[in-house]
């Protein structure tokens, strides 16, 4: 099985992602039903506060959030990315809209990786399609268990 440039990065957390090659998978899939080509997608797990402070060092933020996703690609359809992803905040989102951690976590990897894709979310009708998308890409993710 070819090894696909998708890594998975702890800052100052600790976090196992169950079934990592699962994951890696329905990614890339993902990625190859938008027409896009994967180049490198790093996703970095850490705290509300390490995030607080990328937040507000590169977006100018000082709000708490779930994800910040950077495009470093210079190509369009070229997927090359990192996606920081506060933990503490998946466990929160995941008590309130009384889901999974791990089921809150896959929504957000998948948010991260449709940013990058060129699906934006800032206004309503983009929210809209956002979720939609999200939630026919956690569809197809079946095989992944919590």
């Amino acid at each position: 099985m070819k090894k696909l440039p998708i890594n998975f990065f702890e800052e100052d957390i600790v976090h196992h992602l169950k079934q990592k090659n699962a994951v890696r998978s329905w990614i890339n899939a993902t990625i190859e039903e938008e027409k896009h080509q994967l180049q490198e997608l790093n996703f970095i797990f850490c705290s509300d506060n390490y995030l607080l402070n990328i937040n507000k060092q590169y977006l100018n933020h000082d709000t708490f959030t779930d994800i910040i996703t950077f495009d470093h690609s210079e190509v369009k359809g070229i997927i090359y990315g990192d996606i920081f992803i506060s933990i503490d905040r998946v466990k929160e989102n995941a008590k309130t809209f009384k889901v999974a951690v791990s089921d809150e976590l896959h929504r957000i990897i998948i948010h991260g990786t449709l940013h990058l894709l060129g699906y934006p979310d800032k206004k309503k009708e983009e929210k809209a399609k956002m979720t939609k998308m999200e939630d026919f890409y956690l569809a197809k993710r079946g095989f992944i268990k919590g």
